[in-house]
Parts: structure tokens; sequence; C-alpha cells
């Protein structure tokens, strides 16, 4: 049974099987991220390509590992037989040998591998955050007071007044000490960026201390630090340790400086540097005001030689002759208005004389006592008839009137209480209270009883 179970299946070449056992390996999520603690053996660093290949082991087992070039050209340290260090890496095949091998991405020495553990997550936390690829602010040009938190007894804070003094020297420093290690000293980093801001006094902040171990220097890589840095308003210059230290506090500030001498080189100008920008600048404006200068003496001169300003009464001669032409032809106008309005004159003098005032004054006040017979005539007509309307109208009015009406034996009967008219019988209750009006006063009645009238025909 067993030798047909073998002769049924296809046998697979070495190649296969390795290229799957490789593509097993890398498929496996958590062997493409993994880190491995051991000891270094059998290293050896090709000249010419510059890998880094090695055998990681501890007392039980041991791996093949490489190291490329691209990835072990920035390691702070060279690696050697007998190193412990902590790797990151992830698992695959060498195919040619058909070796399982740790293909190594970072390297740390291992007494600084729970730290740089620490560094590595906090580092992708605040990159997933946002920290890193926040826009950067810039730095004053010429800034009047910096900011420095750093210890007070370092060379550091020696090291950036010195400079300070020597580059520029018109900025002021205002030192805010901290601790700048020790369990205290990222609180006390974290609360001085707040501090700073919150006074608001200076245009840049210098926050660093002088070289050491990633233990000394591990106050920069705390949360809070970041924290502080990346919601300052002011900006921040991060200066830890030497040019090969990496700090949280490098990611996450505006600028990293390599040292704290680099750092006061980066906040302020160098005043020798501006004098010879300045003495630069001002022989190009000298030449450029004696090239001006030149262009326009040419200009004058060109201009002088002209006919027009050896002979300037060229100039205005025509405007002259031009300013007679329309004088003339002016006051020949005038001339011309004047005897029209003499002769438009005496022809409404002729006119004048022509027609006495006194004619049409009496024409007028005839015409006018006319109109006004008529109009008193009018008036009168208009008020007779008014007068004749009226009467009419007050002979219907008192016709209608129902107090004319009541003198004839008729009442009207209301409600005891209201103004309301009662109308029918049926309107009425039996012991209600009424009011019968008559023109010459009124009753106060109770009604008895109420009956239905009946017309007789």
């Amino acid at each position: 049974m067993i030798k047909e179970e073998f002769a049924e299946r296809e046998p697979w070449s070495v190649s296969e099987l390795v290229s799957y056992l490789r593509a097993t390996l890398e498929a496996e999520h958590q062997l493409r991220h993994i880190w491995v603690k051991g000891e270094i053996s059998n290293f050896v660093r090709n000249e010419r390509s510059g890998h880094m290949y090695f055998t990681l082991k501890d007392e039980h087992a041991k791996i093949k590992a490489a190291m490329f070039a691209r990835r072990n050209r920035r390691l702070p340290f060279m690696p050697k037989n007998g190193d412990e260090v902590l790797v990151r890496g992830k698992v695959s095949v060498y195919e040619r040998d058909g070796q399982m091998q740790l293909y190594v991405l970072e390297m740390q020495m291992s007494g600084v591998g729970n730290l740089y553990l620490a560094f590595q997550q906090l580092k992708e936390k605040l990159e997933a955050k946002g920290y890193f690829s926040a826009p950067k602010k810039d730095l004053p040009l010429f800034p009047k007071k910096v900011g420095v938190i750093t210890s007070p007894h370092g060379a550091v804070i020696r090291d950036i007044i010195t400079t300070m003094r020597r580059r520029f020297p018109a900025a002021h420093i205002l030192l805010y000490p901290v601790s700048v290690q020790g369990e205290s000293a990222a609180s006390e980093i974290a609360d001085a960026i707040d501090r700073m801001n919150q006074i608001g006094e200076v245009d840049v902040l210098i926050v660093g201390r002088g070289g050491g171990s990633i233990e000394e220097l591990w106050a920069f890589n705390e949360e809070i630090v970041a924290n502080s840095i990346y919601r300052s308003q002011i900006p921040v210059v991060s200066a830890v340790g030497h040019e090969t230290d990496v700090t949280i506090s490098d990611f996450t500030a505006d600028l990293r400086a390599p040292t704290p001498t680099a750092a006061a080189e980066m906040v302020v100008p160098d005043q020798n540097e501006l004098k010879e920008q300045l003495d630069f600048l001002k022989q190009r404006l000298l030449q450029a005001i004696n090239s001006l200068i030149r262009q326009k003496q040419d200009q004058f001169t060109y201009l002088t030689e002209r006919p027009i300003f050896k002979k300037p009464q060229h100039l205005y001669l025509q405007y002259v002759q031009r300013l007679d032409a329309m004088g003339t032809a002016l006051k020949h106008r005038f001339f011309l208005q004047v005897q029209q309005k003499a002769k438009q004159f005496h022809q409404l003098r002729y006119q004048l004389q022509h027609v006495d005032p006194s004619n049409q004054l009496a024409q007028q006040r005839h015409t006018l006592d006319h109109l006004s017979a008529l109009l008193l005539k009018q008036i009168q007509l208009r008020l007779q008839d008014a007068r004749h309307t009226f009467n009419q109208l007050i002979y219907r009015l008192d016709a209608l009137s129902p107090l004319k009406v009541m003198k004839r034996g008729y009442s009207v009967v209301y409600r005891f209480d209201q103004q309301k008219v009662i109308t029918k019988a049926e309107q009425a209750s039996i012991g209600e209270l009424i009011r019968v009006r008559f023109t010459d006063g009124v009753l106060k009645c109770q009604v008895w009883s109420v009956e239905e009238w009946k017309d007789e025909k």
C-alpha cells in the first residue's frame, strides 16, 4: 500500500521544495517582523559589496544571518565575533544552500535591547499619529531672545552662550534649568517647554544635552517630551548628544542639530557673515547708483545736444502763433454776439413801446370782475342745491326714525342686563327681567307668561 501511495504522487524537485519552503516561511506573518537576541560568530564582511554575513547563536541553537550594506551602513558600531546583539529581521530560505536564514534589518547591542525596543515602539506610534510628518515651523532670521532648556551645570549651556556671543551678541539667552537625565528629567523638560510657550518671551527654543549612552539620553525618548515639542507654538531645535545619537525629540522637533553648539549656530546668524553680506550689498548698491548716474548723465547729454534745446524758441513759436489766431477769432466772435444782442434789444424796445400796459391791465381787471360774478352766482346755486338735498335727507331720516314709529304706540324690548333687542316672544323666558322702551321712558318688567300670537283672518 505504501509503495502504491508513493507511486501515485508526482515527485518534487529540490528547487521546488526549497522554493515552497521559502514561500511558506515568508508568508508566515510572525516571521516577517521578528526580534532575535544572540551571540555573533563566524562574522564576515564583504569588502566589495559591504554585506555582512554571520551566525547568530545561543547555548542551544544557531541560525545563519545576513545584513546587507544598505541596512548596515548606518550602524553606530562594527559587529564582531562574541558580541551579544539584538536584531530585527525576517526569516526566509537561502535557496542555493537550502538553508533557513535570518535577514537582519536593524541591529543593537544587547545591553540596550529593551530600551531600543521601547524606542522603536514609541517611534512607530508617534509616526502613525503624524508627529514626524507635521509641517515644521521656520526659525526666525534674527531672533531677539533664544530660550535654552538644558542643565545649568554642563558644558552645553557654556558652549551655546559662547557660540551665540561670538556669532550674534544682539540675541539674549533665557535659560530654563532642568535635569537632563534621571526619573524626573522627562517631566521637567516637558514642563519647561510648556512654560516657555506660556511666557511667550522667546523666539526659538533649544532643547538638549551633551552626549551619553542611550540610558543617559532616554529622557529625550519619552512620549511626554515629544507631546510638548509637538504642541509648542515656538519653533524647537533638538540638540541631543553627538551627531550619531538620534532621539524621539529629534524626529518631533522643527529642526535637529547634531550638537548643542551646532544648534546655537543654526538659531542665530553669524555677524561676520552678515557684515560681509552687507558690505557686498553696499558695493552692489554703489555700483548700481553709479551706473544709474552715468546712464542719466548720458541721457542728459544726449538731450542737451538736440536742436530743440539749443533753440528752444522753436518749441513755442508755433503755439504763440496759434494763440494769436485764437485770440483774433475770439474777439471777432465776441463783437458779432454784441451786435446780435443789440439788434434784439432794439426790436424788443420797439415792441414794448407799441404795447400799453395800462390797457392790458384794464382789460384783465374787467375779465376778473366778470369771472368773479360768475363764480359767486355758481356758489349760490350750489348752496341752494345742497340745502334742498339736505332738507330732503332730513325728512327721509325723520320718517325712518324709530322714535317717530314709537310715537304711534310701538316700543322696543331689551334684555334687562344687556342692550340686546328681543324681537320674538320665544326669545324671552318666564320670570326673566326685561326692559321696555317708549319715547318718554323705560319700563322694567318681568315676564309672567309667553303666549303665541296667531293672526285672525
